[in-house]
């Protein structure tokens, strides 16, 4: 079975994970700071995806909805969501040096 787009993200599940992101004003709010702080696209990609994983529930670390949730995880492409992100919240004189000093 082959993983489609959704909504011009990579799936469902990075789609849906970025909505979450920018539609909860705290997370939204700390997102934005750490993207303005970001170097590095990887390094972004690495702190959401061990921030969240490190958010499961202790009460889900076992089982069915545990196996599902972390599966879903999985299929979340970071590295995409981070390079939004860093997008999103660098402004263009910025990109525009980087870009040129590379």
């Amino acid at each position: 079975m082959t993983r489609k787009e959704y909504n011009g993200w990579t799936n469902y599940e990075t789609w849906v994970t970025k909505l979450w992101l920018d539609n909860d004003e705290n997370s939204y709010r700390y997102w934005a700071c750490e993207a303005t702080r970001a170097k590095d696209t990887a390094i972004l990609a690495k702190q959401l995806e061990r921030e969240h994983e490190d958010a499961i529930p202790e009460n889900m670390t076992s089982g069915l909805y545990a196996d599902l949730l972390t599966s879903a995880l999985s299929e979340v492409n970071w590295e995409e969501i981070a390079e939004v992100l860093i997008e999103e919240n660098h402004e263009p004189e910025e990109q525009e040096q980087n870009t040129v000093a590379a």
